[in-house]
């Protein structure tokens, strides 16, 4: 299966279980990673043919920032289920990170990773 991938989109959105993250925006971080098959673009040869990668960082953007939920698993479930639709991918393997959580704990990273298939 062919890939594109999104390494640390950066995206904000209101997410957290503690009072004090219900009232700020995070930032979070991506990484993506979508299965098509590429060969019809890689073809064709034009942006119309293939999968516009601004196209995918702007709507995972405006988004998150629409979204209010509390844990990551269900921000990275929602993900998915948003690029299957709207884009069409075959599979995902995509990566949240919590930066201001693993500030506060000390760590390099804390997050979840999800991989669907749907094909």
């Amino acid at each position: 299966m062919d890939q594109i991938h999104i390494d640390e989109l950066r995206v904000e959105a209101v997410i957290g279980v503690y009072d004090w993250e219900r009232e700020l925006k995070q930032q979070l971080l991506l990484t993506i990673a979508l299965g098509f098959d590429n060969r019809a673009a890689a073809s064709a040869g034009t942006l119309d043919a293939s999968h516009d990668y601004a196209r995918i960082c702007e709507t995972l953007r405006e988004w998150a920032a629409a979204w209010q939920g509390e844990l990551l698993e269900a921000f990275a479930e929602d993900s998915c289920a948003l690029l299957r639709e709207r884009f069409g991918a075959s599979d995902i393997d995509l990566r949240v990170d919590k930066p201001l959580a693993a500030q506060k704990l000390g760590c390099a990273r804390v997050g979840v990773r999800v991989r669907r298939s749907f094909g």
